[in-house]
């Protein structure tokens, strides 16, 4: 049985680089940074992707999870053995419960103060419940959130154990009837005029964090450059399905007289809703500057000259 969530992925999946993988997946790491909201809530598997990490960049990343578990009385930090890559890790996946901004995350008092340093990136998905996949899977990853194959979902999923994670963090949903109620904004929204806790930095914690954002800097572009494809490509797409509808759909619903039928009707109902800017109800912000849903229609072009000369014709009928 396939898992859905309101974004219409089945089986979300999403690409990491190594460590970042593994330490999602064993519990160290509680928020992945993209500079892009999550299109998801809800189980979220980890797949490594193919590079292997270099020894300078593991041990950057793990130093700076000891120093922000220390700010917490957490010190006995175990980390991975080794980091695989290209295969879906033998610790499987998280649950995605909800998204921030840097900055509010940085204000929640609500969470541990170790899980606020953590927010580097301009968004933070909040990962909670990291489940170990007892067998690996080889297989191929892709770009942005995508959706893992069937035959693999349906053998992952039978292995799957809980993880122990050193400090156990959970998220508080502003809505806990609405998984999408803790989204970017919704913090500052329920805590306003929330600032920052000012705390005194160590000059080992201050190295750490330099350190991570050292690391991570090396992916971020490429990250960016994901997201951007990931539009383009979409877009591509519903600009040849828009062809088609423009070529087709147009003349063969309109009538001699230069009206227009019911079906035409449909036809103008579609293209103003494409002229429009799409609009998130979940992570509040617009759609053009997100990761695009697995199934969507909308088109980001502006009107064509076929829909500017048919609703004229509407207004002389």
């Amino acid at each position: 049985m396939t898992e859905r969530n309101s974004w219409n992925y089945r089986n979300p999946c999403l690409t990491m680089h190594q460590p970042w993988a593994s330490l999602l997946v064993y519990g160290i790491k509680r928020i992945e940074g993209r500079s892009w909201p999550a299109p998801i809530r809800g189980r979220l598997w980890i797949h490594a992707a193919g590079k292997v990490p270099d020894e300078a960049t593991i041990k950057a990343m793990e130093e700076f999870y000891r120093e922000i578990y220390a700010v917490d009385g957490i010190y006995d930090l175990k980390f991975p053995e080794n980091y695989p890559v290209s295969r879906l890790l033998a610790y499987g996946c998280v649950e995605v419960v909800g998204c921030s901004r840097r900055e509010e995350l940085a204000c929640w008092k609500e969470v541990p103060q170790g899980a606020r340093l953590e927010a580097l990136t301009d968004f933070c998905w909040l990962c909670e419940q990291p489940q170990k996949l007892l067998v690996p899977f080889e297989m191929r990853g892709n770009q942005g959130v995508y959706n893992l194959e069937r035959k693999i979902y349906e053998a992952a999923v039978r292995g799957l154990a809980p993880v122990r994670s050193p400090l156990p963090t959970k998220f508080p949903l502003p809505n806990p009837r609405d998984p999408f109620s803790l989204k970017p904004g919704s913090i500052f929204a329920r805590f306003p005029g929330s600032k920052a806790t000012e705390m005194e930095k160590s000059s080992a914690l201050c190295s750490a964090i330099a350190g991570a954002q050292a690391a991570a800097t090396q992916f971020s572009k490429k990250d960016r450059s994901s997201c951007n494809d990931a539009i383009q490509n979409r877009n591509r797409t519903d600009a040849k399905r828009s062809g088609q509808f423009e070529s087709t759909s147009w003349e063969n619903n309109r009538s001699p007289a230069g009206n227009f039928d019911k079906g035409s009707n449909r036809g103008t109902r579609l293209f103003l809703k494409q002229g429009q800017s799409s609009y998130s109800e979940h992570d509040g912000i617009s759609s053009h500057n997100q990761l695009p849903r697995a199934d969507s229609n909308h088109s980001l072009r502006p009107p064509s000259k076929i829909f500017t000369d048919a609703m004229r014709e509407l207004k002389l009928s």
